[in-house]
């Protein structure tokens, strides 16, 4: 797999030509083909746009639609092969285990990692950087410091303050540039003898700004602290290697990778895992239980108390096998083109203001405003028209408010957009800067 922070390709000049303007081929016509997939049978993979009423949907970024392959995984699993896991001597237990230790297994091909055993279950993203953070966090002393950027969701920043209040540690913040772009260079004079940590985001859920994440966590490793990466706005739209990328923790939710919510993973590097004691305690994480102490069992388990959400990680695991069957840089270089030419009208809009990077920094997502409406009133003028976007804050105050902000919209783009739905936004929008300046 590629260098991570290499992976988005246009230029900022390719939204002048974007794809759909080709005359060789419509990115909207259902016989575009991008290698052996159909822009038509890829769209039909999601039984939401199946419904004559389907909006335009541009919120992916906060929960994308479902493919049919997580659901029809998930059917199986319940109507089939359901019994709980690791615990029954019986036919159907060994079915559902089976199913979901192939599902880690899928998982950890999908992130590139080097053994299943790496990968946890957890409930989402937001999980998996609280186990972290009660977990390790608690062989931190009084005086470690932690790096967070400025750049975070709520998500990969307040589990460190409550950390941070609990051990008495102290939190330094890698500030953002005009642009929300993260700078390596002011990353560098953060870095000291009591860093023990660098949470991060690969990708921004407010700006769609791809982070220089593989250089910071190998600044952050020489300097002999851990690094984990907020890793769910990225999974959807790059190629993760977590080998590559060097982090020594990644989390994902599989609510914004076309799986069910409720389902996330978190991977960690192996010798790290082997040194962090329980985050929670219960069923299957112990081997011996008495009634003056309890033994626990190795990663992932020790990390996996109770009942898991089995049926949700056997979706997880299949759609993850599902996207790896596709042509990902192909389709890639498709939805980035998509993205850019609803970036390139949007900012050529009178009285719009789009935020963040550009084209060629950012994922497919961004934010936006327009000068005579706040952005609620914005999002209900276009969900009157049938286009769907986040307004708010998005989980992402700091950010918001270190460019000046206090709420945008923000249009976010998955495998099932095409060119129509960003001229659809774009003329909606011009149609409520006009309706709103009035």
């Amino acid at each position: 797999m590629s260098d991570l922070s290499q992976s988005v390709t246009p230029s900022p000049t390719a939204k002048t030509a974007a794809p759909d303007e080709s005359p060789k081929k419509t990115l909207n016509g259902a016989g575009e083909k991008i290698g052996a997939v159909t822009v038509a049978s890829l769209r039909d993979e999601f039984p939401y746009f199946a419904d004559e009423n389907a909006v335009v949907y541009l919120d992916s970024a906060s929960s994308a639609q479902k493919a049919r392959v997580g659901l029809d995984a998930m059917n199986d699993l319940y109507r089939h092969h359901y019994a709980n896991v690791h615990r029954g001597a019986y036919r159907l237990s060994a079915e559902s285990t089976a199913a979901f230790e192939n599902a880690r297994r899928q998982i950890a091909r999908f992130l590139d990692a080097e053994n299943s055993r790496e990968i946890i279950f957890t409930r989402g993203t937001t999980e998996a950087i609280n186990l972290v953070a009660g977990s390790l966090g608690e062989q931190m002393s009084p005086g470690d410091e932690i790096i967070v950027s400025e750049l975070e969701h709520h998500s990969n920043l307040v589990p460190w303050q409550l950390l941070a209040e609990r051990r008495k540690l102290k939190l330094r913040f890698w500030k953002i540039d005009a642009r929300a772009r993260l700078a390596l260079a002011d990353l560098a004079p953060l870095l000291g003898a009591r860093t023990r940590l660098l949470a991060m985001t690969h990708v921004s859920n407010a700006f769609g700004t791809i982070t220089p994440a593989a250089e910071a966590a190998a600044m952050a490793r020489d300097a002999g602290a851990l690094v984990l990466i907020d890793g769910a706005q990225a999974v959807p739209h790059l190629s993760v290697s977590v080998r590559e990328l060097g982090a020594d923790f990644y989390a994902f939710s599989g609510h914004k990778l076309y799986a069910p919510s409720g389902i996330g993973a978190l991977w960690g590097r192996g010798e790290v895992l082997e040194t962090m004691p329980p985050w929670q305690g219960g069923g299957e994480m112990i081997t011996e239980v008495s009634l003056a102490r309890s033994l626990y069992q190795p990663p992932p388990a020790r990390f996996e108390a109770g009942t898991p959400p089995i049926a949700e990680a056997v979706a997880l695991g299949a759609v993850c096998e599902w996207l790896m069957t596709l042509p990902r840089e192909l389709l890639r270089t498709r939805l980035h083109g998509i993205f850019a030419r609803a970036h390139e009208l949007l900012s050529a809009t009178a009285g719009v203001e789009v935020y963040g990077a550009g084209v060629a920094e950012s994922a497919p997502t961004f934010s936006f405003n327009i000068a005579d409406a706040h952005p609620h009133d914005l999002a209900t003028y276009l969900d009157s028209h049938g286009v769907a976007v986040r307004t708010g804050h998005h989980c992402a105050q700091p950010a918001l408010a270190a460019l000046g902000l206090e709420a945008t919209a923000r249009a976010s783009f998955g495998l099932y957009n095409n060119t129509a739905d960003a001229e659809r936004l774009a003329e909606t929008v011009a149609a409520a800067a006009n309706f709103f300046k009035r």
